[in-house]
């Protein structure tokens, strides 16, 4: 009986991960208070990088900014494989070698994947073809949360969902379940002129208690549109819709254009204000909370922030700060106008 030999690249034999191909393209950017180098072979990897972080401000911590890597590569397209079947078996894709930022690693070409360490500041991001026709949740769930985990742990930030608005470098953290109007309060602060840091996730360093975010996108609910003057709810409007993996669909906002406040530099958080949907009806707008109820909130809304070791070191200077709640009043420029009172 003869057996075949398999045939194998001469080139792959002597460089199986890959490690002596040039990178073709580099991109560096300022981002939740450090610098972060992208590095990629593919356009649309890199063009999804440009579109969620170019163009903003740098809120750097210190002007000697930890530095970040970030390799993002597409995985091999699928080799045609055998489809001859024995009784039992079908051939599966065999896996790719690959390598970046201080990683070796294998995957099958289906693989959508990240690998972090937060140690060496370096992460991987491996897309497949496939992953390519959804966009905004490749930039959302996968570009976006290798991001956010490396500036989080490397820098020893808290990670908040939660909004954050400004005036004059003082900084209010917004927060309340879903529904309760965050996204819609934020667009009208940002509409009159406050400093605007991020309507989703907020990255708090505890012992200066400054804040940075991503100020590129707010999302936007169509139901929210009719507190806008008409030539707001046209720019929203003309914006792309995405539609999150609950099914709701919002108006995605890009706010790097001229005319919108949008924080330079980290904000100096001086409270937090928990949104709700009940009416004020002839009830006060704003409530002070006593300690107790804030920490007790705080952990309710913050579960992941609250399990990690600098949430006691945060949550002590925070509760010291102090805490409100906002009732929903007539229309949301009610809730901008406590806000302004509350960071004056």
């Amino acid at each position: 009986m003869t057996t075949k030999k398999r045939r194998t690249d001469p080139g792959i034999e002597a460089d199986p991960y890959g490690e002596r191909a040039s990178v073709r393209a580099r991109n560096t950017m300022s981002i939740l208070g450090g610098r972060f180098r992208f590095e990629s072979d593919s356009k649309e990897l890199l063009a999804l990088v440009g579109a969620a972080y170019a163009g903003l401000p740098s809120q750097l911590f210190s002007s000697t900014p930890k530095t970040f890597r970030v390799k993002l590569m597409l995985t091999r397209a699928p080799a045609k494989f055998s489809r001859r079947r024995t009784a039992r078996h079908e051939s599966p894709p065999a896996m790719a070698m690959l390598q970046g930022a201080g990683f070796l690693g294998g995957a099958t070409p289906s693989s959508t994947f990240v690998v972090l360490s937060p140690k060496e500041r370096a992460g991987l991001v491996c897309v497949s073809k496939e992953m390519l026709r959804f966009p905004y949740h490749l930039r959302y769930e996968v570009i976006e949360f290798a991001v956010f985990s490396l500036a989080c742990r490397a820098q020893g930030l808290v990670p908040l969902h939660a909004a954050c608005v400004g005036v004059d470098g003082a900084g209010i953290l917004l927060m309340g379940s879903s529904g309760a109007g965050k996204s819609t309060v934020a667009l009208q602060c940002l509409l009159e002129g406050f400093d605007f840091l991020s309507e989703d996730s907020v990255f708090v360093a505890p012992a200066s208690m400054r804040a940075t975010g991503t100020s590129n996108f707010l999302h936007v609910r169509a139901d929210s549109l009719k507190w806008l003057k008409p030539e707001e709810q046209a720019l929203v409007r003309k914006s792309p819709t995405i539609e999150r993996r609950s099914g709701v669909k919002k108006f995605e906002l890009d706010l790097r254009r001229k005319g919108l406040n949008l924080a330079k530099r980290p904000l100096k958080i001086v409270g937090v204000a928990f949104l709700s949907s009940r009416p004020a009806g002839s009830s006060p707008l704003v409530r002070r909370l006593s300690t107790a109820d804030t920490l007790a909130r705080l952990k309710r809304e913050q579960a992941y922030g609250a399990s990690l070791p600098q949430w006691r070191a945060f949550s002590r200077k925070l509760l010291r700060l102090g805490g409100v709640e906002i009732l929903r009043g007539p229309r949301p420029s009610a809730s901008v106008e406590a806000l302004r009172s509350l960071l004056r």
